[in-house]
């Protein structure tokens, strides 16, 4: 049976200041206080700029614990771990794949570094999701990289920014083309949000999608699709009834929920029923 990494889940019903969430803090030094460290010495809050992002590429190439230390002192200096993500983790995994494109680096000290980078988004999960979490909104998303993707570490932040804004998350890496059928049928769905990271695959996934949308559970389904792929060569993907996301975490997780709303009020204009919207 073909493995794949298949996992729904909601945000936490738990309010923030849960065991789980205490024992995270105290273990990652989150509890600390932003802007206070050792006691009584104060840490300017440094800008996330390209050196710090370069300092964390390489940090994550030399151990764990000294990416875990650079990223927990950008916390202490007050910044959140949304912008830690978007303004530090995201740029950093991009400039190593720079670097491995380049052949500045092996892609064993690529995969490590990358690996490290993902443990820590894994590590800092629970603070994240109570860092700024929203209510549930009702939503499901199927949120899937294409078939025999090695690229899991934007996926899975896409995936916490999310489960922050209250959507239930089905996170998915098939194996093979069947696989991604059967995924994709498996529950009803709000929306599909699909991550392409080269373009290997374009032509069968474009096909799929093809037999796949009209036999979908929910006929209202939306698609989207994003990934390397949506900055590199957007064109390559301007597929019928499908939107490109080319954004950051944050905005994307924005544009999919704007439109659902969008085709909510749609759908309740057209019926002549009015019903409450959770997320509106």
């Amino acid at each position: 049976m073909a493995q794949f990494k298949f996992e729904k889940s909601a945000i936490s019903q738990k309010k923030p200041w849960t065991f789980e969430v205490l024992a995270s803090k105290v273990r990652f030094g989150l509890a600390a206080s932003p802007h206070l460290v050792a006691g009584t010495a104060f840490f300017k809050k440094a800008s996330l700029d390209h050196r710090q992002v370069a300092l964390l590429s390489e940090a994550s190439l030399k151990s764990m614990e000294e990416t875990r230390d650079m990223l927990l002192g950008w916390h202490r200096m007050g910044h959140t771990l949304a912008d830690i993500y978007l303004n530090g983790i995201g740029p950093a995994a991009n400039l190593l794949g720079e670097r491995w494109l380049s052949d500045e680096m092996s892609f064993v000290n690529g995969t490590i570094a990358f690996s490290r980078l993902h443990q820590i988004l894994h590590e800092f999960s629970a603070e994240f999701l109570a860092e700024g979490r929203s209510e549930p909104n009702g939503l499901n998303l199927l949120l899937m990289t294409e078939p025999a993707s090695k690229h899991g570490l934007g996926v899975f932040m896409l995936s916490e920014f999310f489960r922050q804004a209250g959507w239930n998350v089905s996170l998915a890496a098939p194996q093979d083309l069947e696989e991604f059928k059967r995924i994709f049928h498996s529950d009803w769905f709000d929306a599909v949000t699909l991550s392409i990271s080269t373009d290997r695959q374009l032509g069968p996934v474009a096909q799929a999608l093809l037999e796949l949308v009209p036999m979908a559970v929910n006929p209202h389904l939306k698609i989207f699709v994003g990934g390397p792929m949506a900055q590199m060569a957007p064109e390559k993907l301007a597929w019928p009834g499908i939107q490109i996301l080319n954004e950051k975490a944050d905005r994307a997780v924005s544009i999919v929920t704007q439109a659902m709303k969008k085709t909510e009020r749609q759908s309740t204009v057209t019926s002549g029923v009015y019903r409450f919207f959770p997320y509106a």
